[in-house]
């Protein structure tokens, strides 16, 4: 009995040893460790009550709040890589990661984070296209790392804690089309941005449904040109041509030759279904349509395309006013495959009088791996076809300007009153093209207004601003400029003043001149009603001449501001030019750069 007890109290006592060690060498634990850090604002103080989540601890997240030195510390994190996010009211939230390798010897690792005070917020509404408008529950809402929500059953929702600045919001949900809105930092008035959406609706171009088209960029004006080679220089110079900045979907890439169109050839698209009845890749925008733009012409040529297996493409339009909004061809599709240009046309007099989305794109016409290119050197609107390198038809509102009537009344009148000169990027020939696309983030003067090269090119990337600039020749005009920029607003109280802050350089004048078109052909040189140039007068045939040596990026305060009443004009759409003159024969390149120009 006593051999027993013993084998017993053996058999125990080696069990608790095997349990024991277990515990100690649990590979479990083994694997675990410790992430802590300490969150401050911007200017180094600590932030207390802040909600720290570690993503995927044991399939859940985890959460604590830092104390009132700002100080927190998560236990028991397995060593894999995590995503740890700050978050308090009132602060803009934010995240960094946590890889393996950021656990020391001692399993531990270090997680700090800086907060921006955030208080403003996008609120929106967001409804069901498929069931009569009504309000649609359980869309997620995102902007990112800054913030997810969910619409509740009244469509509403809120994404709190954000800056004054630019989003991407998505929605999203099961069964529906997932959309995107733009929300701009002037969108937001008083610390809210409103984005209401219409989800289910039918899509009328690959992605974009009514809802989304509502919101098209406006193709203000008649030409657009893209590309780099210099033909017809400097009309049709890199300089010049700035097609990139409208809004390109799909494949697409700026070329040489110019902007192309291409079909998407990712290995997940290869096996895409041919369809010529919708786009593969497009750009579109918003137009109206008169009796002096209703032919659309297109110059193109193709890449990876001959007569024997063309490129297909054409021309659909929407009008979002009709009752039941529809993708309309144009005429049938074309087809084209060379590397000469070649001019096609697209007549939309159906549509004089409206505003409607014209969309022009490229069609996959097979399944499998092949890359056709349509290359868009010009997308021109006028009363007849245009072809080759010729200026827009019709009659000059001054001789020699190549400014037609037609175009100043079919030149739509622009949304926005503030324009800047500086390129956030910068950019040269060879590498332009990001520069460009970030003009359409800061309404540069670039991708807002016209530029006609009349005689001169411009200088797109210093510092100091939108350079419009003479030739420095013999040949003396103060009637016709050398380069200049349009655009039409509509003159009303609170938008019948411009302010022109601009600098010149070196000691020679700069000879420039403010003109205001009518609808009617009516030319206007309107004087400044005032000027904080360093050296300013008025010269010949309404021009006037300056010369001021200060501004920069950074010394926006150093440029000469010039003032324009136009208050005459109010209750009238107004086309602005604003241009440069060879007023002193042999006089070198005369440049003006141009910060900005604001109505108000």
């Amino acid at each position: 009995m006593i051999r027993i007890l013993q084998t017993f109290m053996y058999v125990v006592l080696l069990g608790a040893f095997i349990v024991s060690c277990d515990k100690e060498d649990d590979p479990v634990n083994a694997s675990l460790g410790t992430i802590s850090g300490v969150v401050k604002d911007d200017t180094g103080q600590p932030v207390s009550g802040v909600k720290v989540t570690v993503s995927g601890i044991k399939e859940d997240d985890l959460s604590v709040t830092t104390a009132d030195d700002g100080t927190y510390t998560v236990e028991n994190v397995s060593l894999k890589i995590h995503a740890v996010t700050f978050s308090k009211t009132g602060w803009l939230t934010v995240s960094v990661s946590v890889s393996p390798e950021k656990f020391d010897t001692s399993k531990k690792a270090t997680a700090n984070a800086t907060l921006v005070s955030a208080s403003s917020k996008i609120v929106g509404i967001v409804t069901d296209a498929k069931n009569g408008d009504t309000p649609l529950a359980g869309v997620t809402v995102s902007v990112g790392v800054a913030g997810t929500v969910t619409s509740g059953s009244d469509g509403a929702f809120t994404i709190e804690n954000l800056v004054a600045d630019d989003y991407t919001v998505t929605f999203t949900k099961n069964n529906y089309v997932t959309l995107t809105k733009k929300v701009t930092k002037a969108d937001f008035v008083n610390g809210i941005a409103t984005a209401n959406i219409k989800m289910g609706g039918v899509e009328l171009l690959r992605g974009l449904t009514a809802s989304d088209l509502a919101s098209a960029d406006k193709w203000y004006y008649n030409e657009y040109r893209g590309g780099r080679n210099g033909d017809a220089y400097p009309h049709w110079d890199w300089a010049c041509d700035y097609m990139c900045t409208l809004d390109f979907r799909g494949a697409w890439q700026e070329q040489n030759e110019g902007t192309t169109l291409q079909i998407r050839n990712n290995v997940e698209d290869r096996g895409n279904p041919a369809d010529l009845n919708v786009f593969d890749s497009f750009v579109y925008g918003s137009k109206k349509i008169t009796q002096d733009n209703r032919i659309l012409s297109l110059r193109v040529r193709t890449h990876n395309a001959d007569a024997a297996s063309p490129a297909h493409f054409g021309v659909q339009v929407i009008d979002l006013s009709a009752p039941q909004a529809a993708t309309v061809k144009i005429g049938e599709n074309k087809t084209y495959g060379s590397g000469d240009y070649t001019d096609f046309e697209f007549d939309l007099s159906n549509y004089v009088g409206k505003e409607v989305i014209i969309a022009i794109g490229i069609y996959r016409q097979a399944t499998g791996d092949y890359w056709k290119q349509l290359v868009l050197r010009a997308i021109r609107f006028a009363d007849k076809k245009v072809v080759n390198w010729d200026w827009l038809p019709g009659t000059d509102v001054v001789d020699g300007w190549k400014l037609s009537q037609e175009t100043v009344r079919s030149t739509m009148p622009h949304m926005k009153k503030s324009f800047t000169g500086i390129s956030p990027v910068s950019g040269n020939r060879d590498n332009y093209f990001d520069a460009y696309r970030k003009w359409r983030e800061v309404g540069h003067l670039g991708a807002t207004w016209s530029f006609v090269p009349l005689k001169k090119d411009p200088e797109v990337f210093p510092s100091e601003g939108y350079i419009i600039k003479t030739r420095g020749t013999p040949e003396v005009s103060t009637k016709v400029p050398e380069a200049y920029l349009y655009a039409k607003f509509a003159i009303a109280s609170g938008n019948n003043q411009v302010t022109l802050r601009t600098r010149s350089f070196g000691t020679n004048y700069l000879y420039f001149k403010l003109t205001a078109i009518e609808d009617n052909g009516t030319v206007t040189h309107v004087a400044p009603q005032s000027n904080t140039a360093q050296d300013a007068s008025a010269a010949d045939d309404g021009c006037w001449k300056f010369k001021h040596g200060d501004g920069s990026a950074g010394n926006p305060e150093g440029y000469a501001s010039f003032v324009y009443d136009l208050s005459p004009f109010n209750g009238k759409n107004v086309t602005l030019v604003l241009g440069v003159y060879n007023g002193v024969a042999n006089s070198g390149e005369n440049k003006m750069a141009i910060h900005s120009i604001a109505l108000n």
